[in-house]
């Protein structure tokens, strides 16, 4: 594919660090082997010459802590995927994290953006960078159809309606990865540079009614103070990778996500009479046909985007037209200067076409939209061997971008971010038939658990140079 560079396709000489007790290259659970995941992975998911990172005597400490604690995280993972909690309603999940952190030391801050929780590690061995690591708490409106022990029976109110509740995207993993993270972390303070920070996120989904929360309001809240972070780390469960692999993409890597709705207004009238009335059906369809030049006339095709109309309604009767129509739809974008000007085009294009047909419309953009989310590049392609070296052999795969949006992007908007995925899709079964992220057929493999966990302690220890002399 012409989205992998070249310049990506290169060879970082050093040692692969296995777990104590685990053959090279494999491992049980979450060490599995990258043979039987090649098999399986889409062909647009490109497996790179990047040889792992040299290894210090840190890294096997870690990885031994990540697997003594590996069933410990899976307890902690399932008892939050069958209490799940709504955005900024995650008071039981961030109570279990705030009291953990303490435990271990932690200076922790609650309620930060109503249930965020952020956390504070300074190390033992000396000055050195702030790492942040962020992980998501919330879950979605979703009816689980997984046959599991702890599966989810949960409501909760969303938006004024009762609605089923769901860990469909793996947020629980990422919650209970962190827990896990701050325990090893902890143990091993004093051979630890620098300070860790923990951001425990709320209300990654977003919020209805266009409310602000999440990444955005916790920065708002202070949530990069004290001391601000050099980096910021993430990670996400995929269903689209094989468990045992990790995946990674320089530059935008997630798109920005924005809401719209256009409201139409005509003049109600007889549907035997329509030369006496305004159909704002009418405009409303022809409103949705201009805009689907934008993408295929107006911008260059090099850059994709993605604007869509998911909802449309209007009227009550087959023999009214009605006085007024709405529409609801979604924008992505790679680029900040490609979502402004479609988000323009919008506008204007909704606006003109409803008055030269005889009615008016108004556009109004949400303001929880996401940004982009960019990896730094050079801050990716610092710590690819970091990454090489837990997912082995061929386990580290650049991945294409995705037009799914996360708000890690206000993160990575402050100080330089990367955000990687973990496959979750149980080996030998092709990712593509695997049920997708927000499907209530969603279901994590929880092997690759212990992968992130890994790649997070890496990530830290190397950032950091904490097990390094001087």
């Amino acid at each position: 594919m012409a989205f992998f560079k070249r310049s990506h396709m290169r060879t970082l000489s050093a040692e692969l660090v296995t777990p104590p007790d685990t053959p090279t290259g494999t491992s049980r659970r979450g060490f599995l082997a990258a043979a039987c995941a090649c098999c399986a992975l889409p062909a647009f998911h490109s497996a790179l010459a990047v040889t792992p990172g040299a290894g210090r005597p840190l890294h096997l400490k870690l990885d031994a802590a990540a697997q003594a604690l590996e069933a410990r995280m899976i307890g902690w993972r399932r008892d939050i995927h069958q209490n799940p909690e709504l955005g900024n309603q995650e008071t039981r999940t961030a109570g279990l994290v705030a009291s953990h952190l303490r435990s271990l030391g932690y200076e922790v801050r609650e309620q930060v953006a109503v249930t965020g929780v952020v956390a504070t590690l300074r190390g033992g061995a000396g000055d050195g960078p702030v790492v942040a690591l962020r992980a998501d708490m919330d879950a979605l409106p979703v009816a689980e159809e997984v046959d599991l022990p702890f599966a989810s029976t949960a409501r909760a109110q969303w938006g004024g309606v009762e609605v089923p509740v769901m860990h469909a995207c793996g947020h629980d993993c990422h919650t209970a990865i962190l827990m896990a993270v701050a325990e090893v972390l902890a143990a091993h303070r004093s051979e630890l540079k620098g300070t860790v920070k923990l951001l425990f996120q709320p209300a990654e989904e977003n919020l209805p009614a266009g409310e602000i929360g999440g990444a955005k309001r916790m920065l708002a809240e202070g949530a990069y103070s004290d001391p601000k972070p050099d980096v910021v780390f993430g990670l996400h469960m995929v269903s689209g990778l094989p468990v045992g692999t990790l995946g990674y993409c320089p530059g935008p890597a997630h798109a920005s996500a924005d809401e719209f709705r256009i409201v139409v207004n005509g003049r109600q009238t007889h549907g035997a009479r329509p030369w006496t009335g305004v159909d704002p059906i009418v405009i409303g369809a022809q409103i949705i046909t201009a805009l689907q030049t934008i993408q295929s006339r107006q911008v260059n095709v090099d850059q994709p985007s993605v604007l869509t109309i998911g909802q449309f309604h209007g009227g009550a009767r087959n023999n009214i037209i009605p006085d007024r129509a709405e529409m609801n739809g979604t924008l992505r974008t790679y680029d900040e200067a490609r979502r402004a000007y479609m988000q323009r085009r919008v506008t204007e294009i909704a606006e003109t076409i409803a008055k030269g047909m005889d009615g008016s419309a108004t556009v109004h953009w949400e303001r929880n939209g996401y940004p982009v989310t960019v990896n730094n590049p050079e801050l990716t392609e610092r710590m690819l061997p970091s990454l090489a070296r837990v997912a082995g052999g061929d386990g580290l795969r650049m991945s294409p971008r995705s037009m799914a949006g996360d708000d890690f992007a206000y993160f990575a908007q402050d100080v330089p971010g990367l955000y990687f995925w973990v496959g979750i899709a149980p080996p030998g079964v092709d990712p593509a038939s695997v049920p997708v992220n927000h499907s209530p057929r969603f279901r994590v493999d929880e092997a690759g658990m212990l992968l992130g966990l890994r790649a997070s302690l890496h990530l830290v220890a190397d950032f950091t140079r904490s097990g390094t002399i001087g």
